[in-house]
């Protein structure tokens, strides 16, 4: 799940974004059935997660949802709870209910244990600040850099950790590509 050799699970060239559903359905078939079943690509979604629905991977624009997980830093480094991290979340993101990003312990796959009951961040809460283009810059580190507090996720040193982007009601954008949400990247 944290490096995948598997190709089809990344999302974009030269990126690290992964999908969780590599086929592109619920059941990981290859080539709809014809070749078989990804069965280390199962086995690695079920690792970091416990329940699958069609409707987590189904193309249905404006309905459902869409996930998509990230475990490398722009580098390709795993995360380090110790360190912060900037990921740029472009403008009009492709969700016409909400986004959200939640952040997850490698050991458990449960939301890391933070002071915050909810490791995460979401277009409805309303009180993230906007860069002037419109998108969004989240911030994960143990300790919030000055000033970016409302667009912070704690992180907790010496502990690991990976976000999930969620899309609520994903629109064309989000499945033709046209959009995607930016690496994350280490803050020196």
């Amino acid at each position: 799940m944290f490096r995948t050799p598997q190709e089809e699970a990344y999302l974009y060239e030269n990126s690290y974004w992964k999908v969780g559903f590599i086929g592109g359905n619920h059941e990981w078939l290859k080539d709809e059935g014809a070749g078989g079943r990804y069965l280390d690509a199962r086995t690695l979604f079920f690792y970091a997660a416990t329940v699958n629905t069609p409707a987590m991977v189904m193309k249905m624009v404006g309905v459902g949802s869409q996930y998509a997980l990230i475990t490398q830093d722009s580098e390709g480094n795993i995360f380090d709870g110790a360190r912060t991290y900037r990921l740029n979340i472009p403008a009009n993101v492709p969700a016409k209910d909400f986004w959200s990003v939640v952040v997850y312990d490698p050991q458990t796959r449960s939301e890391l244990q933070t002071s915050s009951p909810f490791p995460s961040k979401n277009s409805k809460s309303g009180n993230m600040i906007e860069n002037a283009d419109g998108s969004v810059d989240l911030y994960f580190g143990p300790k919030a850099p000055e000033g970016k507090s409302r667009n912070w996720i704690e992180t907790v040193p010496g502990k690991s950790w990976f976000p999930i982007l969620r899309l609520y009601g994903p629109l064309e954008p989000w499945f033709d590509k046209s959009w995607r949400p930016g690496e994350i990247e280490l803050l020196k």
